[in-house]
């Protein structure tokens, strides 16, 4: 795990990172209530000697450390640092949000500890609860695994945290998230609009969000009575520009392509340039470079910036002491074309 700025490695001597054991697993390991570890850990009364120590033998075994955060927040201690687990670390999306992250941190005197989960769910996992172990005050995540359920002990105990992006699965969570569907159904509209019949979209349903953007495709093919076409990709730009280079070598190939994010659109941009295809792209989300590609590209796109500092400032107020319902916040977008003559 690095600073601000610095991809994290959370490594164990084994060559992995350690997954934490919750107050959960203390537990179902005792054969306990939740309740009474809880009591134990915070040397409180009300527990039998012998319950106690098998609490406390579970959790050696376990080798449960207890997470201090609640602790810290009532008394008013505080490690200054707050979390930021973004998806891929090369992306220049997650840089734009990373530093409108940085600069509300630093008006609060908190330093951001920075990790990549790589689009790994098992490495996201393994990255949030230890951050939790280390103590930061809250945690800002770009989730990619479908179920966060594994937060909500940390939630309880006091850790705030904020989703950006994604929302959270199966975790009630502050969130800030962009209008996926209903920008990518005005999007794919236009393009039905400026006469094209054949649109094929390009995804990858690893994440919910992305999901999201296909629903908007078809709902927008559905309505002017076209026949959706969805090619699912590895999230990846060399898998992206394999399938399109398929996909324009089809007999009848698409007049437009839709791709639902920057990282397959790179792999789009490089098939279209290598095959001299007379086809449109529109992308979710703006990518370096497209203002000088020799192509028709139309982009739909969300401030990531914006989003950064949204979430910062969700995660201060819960840190400030707002016990409100989860929040959810839905981040504009804006469309440009760029047209070659």
């Amino acid at each position: 795990m690095g600073s601000t700025g610095h991809r994290g490695n959370l490594i164990t001597a084994g060559g992995r990172a350690a997954k934490r054991p919750t107050m959960l697993d203390v537990a179902r390991h005792a054969g306990v209530s939740l309740k009474t570890v809880s009591r134990v850990i915070n040397a409180e009364d009300g527990v039998a000697p012998a319950t106690a120590e098998r609490v406390r033998l579970a959790s050696r075994e376990l080798g449960f450390r207890r997470n201090d955060v609640a602790r810290d927040l009532r008394t008013g201690a505080s490690s200054a640092t707050v979390g930021f687990v973004m998806g891929d670390v090369g992306n220049p999306f997650y840089a734009a949000m990373h530093r409108a992250i940085e600069q509300v941190a630093d008006e609060r005197d908190h330093l951001v500890v920075t990790a990549s989960s790589e689009e790994d769910p098992t490495r996201e996992r393994e990255l949030l609860l230890e951050l939790c172990r280390r103590r930061v005050d809250g945690l800002l995540v770009v989730p990619t695994a479908a179920d966060h359920a594994y937060l909500s002990l940390e939630i309880d105990l006091g850790t705030p945290v904020v989703a950006l992006d994604r929302a959270l699965g199966a975790v009630g969570a502050d969130c800030v998230v962009p209008d996926n569907v209903n920008a990518a159904r005005a999007g794919v509209a236009g393009l039905i609009s400026a006469g094209h019949d054949r649109i094929v979209a390009l995804t990858s349903s690893d994440f919910a969000a992305l999901d999201e953007r296909v629903e908007g495709y078809r709902l927008a093919m559905l309505e002017a009575g076209r026949a959706p076409v969805v090619v699912d990709v590895e999230q990846d730009p060399r898998a992206a520009r394999a399938a399109t280079m398929d996909v324009v070598a089809w007999a009848q190939p698409p007049t437009a392509l839709f791709s639902v994010n920057n990282r397959l659109s790179v792999g789009v941009v490089g098939a279209l340039l290598r095959t001299q295809a007379d086809v449109e792209l529109l992308a979710f989300d703006t990518f370096e470079l497209a203002d000088v590609l020799p192509i028709e590209l139309h982009i739909i796109a969300h401030d990531p910036a914006e989003m950064g500092r949204i979430g910062a400032e969700f995660l201060f107020d819960r840190l400030d002491g707002f016990e409100g319902e989860p929040r959810k916040h839905v981040v504009s977008t804006r469309s440009w074309s760029y047209t070659r003559d």
